[in-house]
């Protein structure tokens, strides 16, 4: 099952809640690329890791690795034994605003629901998978959807375009809290809309209209993602350039597949450090698969 990369297309902060999440409102597309998962039945819990960034992974506790948090309360939640291997290619950076791991986590509920026949209904699964991060639920539902509250609240998005997109990270890992702790000024209000968009370049108008708030101060603490972003802002073809979620990974939006793999292909000739790529981002729900 692919756990695809998770892009904010705009991310206004509106508060901070008395729990210490801050209020969000966010657009949230996927592309169809990411994370690759396979799980099938074992005598215990596994979580086998490979890919070009699983060294990022490797080494640390299990108890710290997300997909293997989601397979324990899952199984706590089902009330059935945690055996199962679990197999992850880790095709998207690590500490990226990309949501890989809340997307891993997010495959990892799905795929071992199916494997142990767990029949949580859907607010439950989402119950839990909030449990886990406020990215996770956005990511389990998969869908281009508005996101409220800290992330956990969503609504649908008006019907989009075909858009395609170039994600680009300069290899600096952002701690996400630092950079919410970073965060200076006023709030911001919503920004949702109701209209679809006629093709991409109507849509990267409304997005215009729009920023990430975080942009600024990741920035602050990464000074190479307003390299990244200057980078696709100079690709031919490009309707808009911004930061995901808290960094930092940036995306470039185009109308057509063929002007985003021309203006990956330079870049990541330009920076044969950065992780560069195109992609298309999805307007549906990913497929299941069976184990």
């Amino acid at each position: 099952m692919r756990a695809r990369a998770k892009l904010n297309l705009y991310l206004h902060v509106l508060g901070r809640r008395a729990d210490g999440y801050h209020v969000l409102d966010s657009l949230v597309v996927f592309a169809d690329m990411g994370d690759e998962m396979r799980v099938r039945p074992a005598d215990a819990l596994s979580v086998a890791i490979d890919g070009p960034f699983a060294a990022a992974l490797q080494g640390a506790p299990p108890e710290d690795n997300l997909v293997w948090r989601a397979a324990v309360r899952l199984a706590e939640a089902a009330g059935v034994p945690v055996r199962a291997r679990i197999e992850l290619t880790k095709n998207l950076p690590v500490a990226s605003g990309i949501g890989g791991g809340s997307a891993d986590a997010a495959a990892a509920l799905r795929l071992l629901s199916a494997l142990w026949g767990a029949r949580a209904d859907d607010g439950a699964l989402q119950r839990l998978a909030f449990s886990l991060g406020a990215d996770v639920p956005m990511c389990l539902a998969g869908v281009p959807a508005f996101a409220g509250g800290a992330g956990e609240r969503l609504d649908p998005a008006p019907a989009l375009p075909p858009v395609h997109a170039v994600l680009v990270n300069c290899g600096v890992a952002v701690a996400t809290k630092d950079v919410f702790a970073r965060r200076a000024g006023a709030y911001s209000e919503p920004a949702r809309f109701a209209e679809a968009p006629a093709d991409a370049d109507a849509f990267a108008r409304i997005l215009a209209a729009r920023r990430n708030d975080l942009e600024a101060p990741a920035r602050a603490i990464a000074p190479a993602i307003g390299q990244t972003i200057a980078a696709l802002e100079r690709a031919h073809g490009c309707l808009l350039a911004r930061m995901s979620g808290s960094g930092a990974t940036c995306f470039g939006l185009f109308a057509d597949e063929a002007a985003a793999r021309v203006a990956a292909a330079r870049i990541g000739a330009d920076n044969p450090e950065w992780w560069v790529v195109a992609a298309a981002l999805t307007r549906a729900p990913a497929p299941m698969v069976s184990v």
